[in-house]
């Protein structure tokens, strides 16, 4: 366990040092092209270096509820189980199951160590395959998310899921890898039913203006209808009863805000007009892109018509992880713009800025 860093400071190591990376990085791409040797070799060694110490800052953090809130939770139970308690569980059985396995010869430190390599690596095979020698970009993305953090440390079992759907839509041309993956994802978290099923309407319906239509629809039947939609989603039993009670506010956290969340909303943006500008304004049509593009839209939809629920951040999620690579792709696989290597570099700052910003404000402003 890392002990050395006070528990008050350790979410603040990660984002000073991303913010150090994200300027590092943008100074990078003024001085060198994208392809170039000098630059590759940088963008592999920060690469694996942020790999590495990423996997190890999570995995290996001191077991914390006020700092890490769920971790606690699953450390009681990791720890019942390693003392030979049953699973009395009914919900998330497979994970519970693992937990149990687990147990039998991995400490609890040992645990959520694993759990970090679940979540973080599968990240940088999916940014390896999609990107191959420019994978570094996509990878950066992902990790100085808004909500990278929170799901590594607290939304553990939501994080690693989430990890393993984006791995399996890297395997997207090989379903031998593709299925069980997808599979895995939804048996350690319900709620990627949601995204598994966009992706199975994405297979036939696939013009992206219907799903914008769609999106853009979402907002003013959420805005005129309310809580009808929560009402309407737990009634028909949405995944299961966990979520029901996120959708009825049968449950409360502190950060809960059942208003209707434009804060949330302009964030989602971000990939809805980066994604609209390429395919509408640009014509750009790779269908890898375009499939990826209508699966955020479509789990944003629905975060948006139940957007007043009680956990809404968790719902947002649900397509938020898929984000950094809505936005990335596009710069990634074609030339669009002149010294595209500096846009590229000013994407990746100004994305790693808001999640910079949102801890500057929840710290020294609000």
């Amino acid at each position: 366990m890392i002990e050395i860093i006070p528990l008050e400071y350790y979410y603040r190591v990660y984002i000073y040092s991303a913010l150090g990376i994200a300027l590092f990085t943008l100074f990078h791409t003024f001085i060198l092209q994208i392809n170039e040797e000098k630059n590759i070799r940088y963008t592999n060694f920060m690469g694996y270096f942020i790999l590495i110490f990423l996997t190890l800052y999570i995995g290996l953090r001191p077991i914390s509820g006020k700092y890490f809130v769920d971790m606690i939770t699953y450390a009681r139970i990791y720890d019942s189980y390693a003392m030979g308690g049953e699973i009395t569980i009914k919900n998330d059985l497979f994970f519970h199951r693992l937990m149990k396995i687990c147990s039998y010869f991995l400490s609890t430190s040992a645990f959520f160590f694993l759990c970090a390599i679940i979540y973080i690596v599968p990240l940088y095979v999916a940014s390896k395959r999609f990107f191959y020698k420019y994978w570094f970009y996509a990878f950066f993305m992902f990790v100085v998310s808004f909500s990278f953090w929170t799901y590594g440390v607290n939304g553990i079992r939501n994080g690693m899921a989430t990890s393993l759907f984006i791995l399996a839509l890297s395997y997207h041309n090989k379903k031998t890898v593709f299925i069980p993956v997808i599979i895995l994802a939804c048996l350690f978290h319900k709620t990627m039913l949601l995204p598994t099923g966009a992706f199975i309407l994405t297979l036939f319906v696939k013009n992206p203006k219907w799903y914008m239509y769609g999106w853009l629809l979402a907002i003013p039947l959420s805005i005129t209808l309310g809580n009808f939609w929560e009402n309407l989603f737990a009634q028909l039993g949405f995944a299961d009863d966990r979520l029901s009670g996120y959708l009825t506010g049968e449950r409360h956290e502190a950060f809960a805000n059942t208003s209707f969340r434009y804060d949330f909303l302009f964030y989602s943006a971000f990939a809805v007009v980066s994604g609209a500008y390429f395919i509408f304004k640009r014509k750009y049509n790779d269908p890898v892109f375009i499939q990826l593009f209508n699966i955020y839209l479509t789990a944003n939809a629905f975060w948006i018509l139940v957007i007043r629920a009680n956990f809404s951040n968790r719902f947002a999620y649900l397509s938020w992880f898929l984000m950094p690579l809505v936005i990335i792709y596009p710069f990634l696989k074609e030339n669009f713009f002149k010294r595209q290597h500096i846009v590229i570099g000013k994407v990746l700052f100004v994305y790693f800025m808001f999640t910079y910003f949102m801890f500057i404000y929840y710290n020294y402003i609000q």
